[in-house]
């Protein structure tokens, strides 16, 4: 069997078993089918689509082949969950979901697929230099033809006086990610601090604030929330600036924490809550020192 034999084949077995897929999930969700499967909604399946991202990022981080493939499994069946409570009501099948990703991807490459095809699939951003590209200038194409085809959409919506530039930043992802895209948003339109000595001021300046409302109590704790989120939203900028994604960084910090406390659980002759301050300090030193091989 040649190459493009083992190719076709792997296709069309892909192909069956989507189809089968698409097929159980409706099964579930049909009159007769499984009861919590019935009464979900888009409402209580969301949860469910962050769980199952971050336990697609963990199998990564991991490298646990058997269990990314588990995972995104899992994550394709909140595609299907989606998909199928959408077509019951009326608005898209997972047909149509498929479709419009395969005329974006086409579109979205016509270095790849030519500038004929790609317009044919809607490529709104003819002019851009395709030949020969490397993949800075694949990413600053894509975010080009990406901001075109928002611009005609809001162009096409009668009466629209126009989306805001922040609008098209989705509110559904982790915080800290959001965080970032908004100050990045901002930041094209000028709003943005020069450098990140003005961010570390901001910082500081954040700081006291919150400070200043933790003094004030109990009768506070709502003004220190907002404080608190002033700081992680200056955080996050800083984080931008520096080019550091935050929300890996803080899963690099989760995932350190969870090492260094384990190698003080480990070292303890006595359960951690009997020690001291001062036992627990020493300890995570320890631990922080053993990390580093010293």
């Amino acid at each position: 069997m040649s190459s493009s034999d083992g190719k076709s084949e792997r296709n069309q077995d892909a192909a069956k078993n989507f189809a089968e897929a698409v097929a159980i999930m409706h099964r579930l969700r049909a009159p007769g089918g499984c009861p919590w499967d019935r009464e979900q909604t888009f409402e209580t399946i969301r949860k469910y689509t962050l769980e199952e991202t971050y336990e697609v990022f963990d199998a990564i981080e991991r490298r646990d082949w058997a269990e990314l493939k588990d995972e995104l499994g899992d994550l394709l069946l909140q595609v299907l969950f989606y998909a199928e409570m959408a077509a019951e009501e009326g608005h898209f099948s997972i047909g149509e979901v498929i479709e419009g990703l395969n005329r974006k991807l086409v579109r979205r490459h016509p270095h790849v697929f030519g500038e004929e095809a790609a317009a044919r699939a809607g490529n709104s951003a003819a002019g851009l230099e395709t030949d020969g590209i490397n993949a800075a200038q694949v990413l600053r194409n894509w975010e080009e033809i990406k901001k075109r085809e928002k611009d005609q959409k809001a162009d096409m919506e009668a009466g629209s006086a126009g989306a805001g530039r922040l609008e098209g930043i989705s509110r559904s992802m982790p915080a800290l990610m959001e965080a970032a895209k908004l100050g990045s948003k901002a930041a094209k339109a000028g709003f943005d601090w020069p450098d990140v000595s003005g961010l570390l001021d901001k910082l500081r300046e954040e700081t006291a604030e919150l400070e200043a409302e933790i003094a004030q109590g109990e009768a506070a704790r709502e003004k220190a929330g907002e404080e608190l989120g002033d700081l992680l939203f200056t955080a996050a900028n800083l984080a931008r600036h520096l080019k550091i994604d935050p929300e890996l960084a803080l899963r690099d910090t989760n995932a350190r924490f969870r090492r260094r406390f384990r190698a003080m659980e480990r070292e303890s002759a006595h359960p951690l809550e009997e020690l001291e301050a001062d036992d627990l300090e020493r300890l995570w030193a320890n631990a922080k020192r053993s990390e580093r091989g010293e």
